[in-house]
Formats: structure tokens, sequence, C-alpha cells
């Protein structure tokens, strides 16, 4: 049997981290060591940044659900307990784009609440 060279191989795989590494500062885009480096790197951040991402959007939906519910009168968590308590399964992320897109909206689902404490 022929012996096997890995030599398509290894510059296969090296040419697809080299191209993922495309457009790196100086040599991360160049060398195949620094950019097996950058690349794996990065690819921790984009793994942190998509568990991250969910953190903020509800951090952000919680601040302009807070902001709303301020202008009529309550506080966060009080809608929130009057929301569970009058049986409105509403999540954070709908409730945020009530809040901003239909105020009078908004208005009638705090006073919903407000009636069921």
């Amino acid at each position: 049997m022929a012996r096997v060279k890995g030599a398509m191989m290894t510059r296969k795989r090296r040419n697809k981290t080299l191209k993922l590494a495309k457009g790196y500062f100086g040599a991360k885009s160049k060398h195949f060591k620094m950019a097996k480096e950058a690349v794996m790197k990065s690819g921790q951040y984009a793994y942190i940044g998509r568990k991250a991402r969910k953190r903020d959007f509800r951090k952000l939906w919680i601040t302009r659900i807070s902001a709303a519910a301020k202008l009529n009168g309550m506080n966060y968590s009080t809608l929130m307990n009057g929301l569970k308590k009058a049986d409105i399964n509403l999540n954070r992320k709908m409730l945020s784009e009530i809040a901003i897109n239909d105020p009078a909206g908004f208005t009638a689902i705090v006073e919903k609440a407000k009636a069921a404490l």
C-alpha cells in the first residue's frame, strides 16, 4: 500500500484557520501559529458574548418596563407581582415593546395589575 503524506490536509487546515484570522492585526493574520491562538481566543469571546447578550437584553427590557411603570405610579416589582396575580402572562420582551410602542395599552395593563393587588 502506498504511503500517504499529510501535506494536502495540513495545508487545507492551516488555510482554513488563516481565512478565519483574516483582518486581524499584524502577524495574527499571516502566521499560522499566532493566527491559531487568535482564532481560538476569538471563538471563546464569541461564545461568552452569546451568553452575555441574553443577560444584556433582559436587563434592558427590565429597565424599560421599570421606567414605564414609574410613569404610571408603580414600581417594577409591584407591577410584576400584580401581573402574576391578575394572571397576565406577558414576557418582559413583549411588555417592553408595549411600553415603547403603545403607552395607552401599557397603562391599561398596569391598571389591571393594580386591580389585582
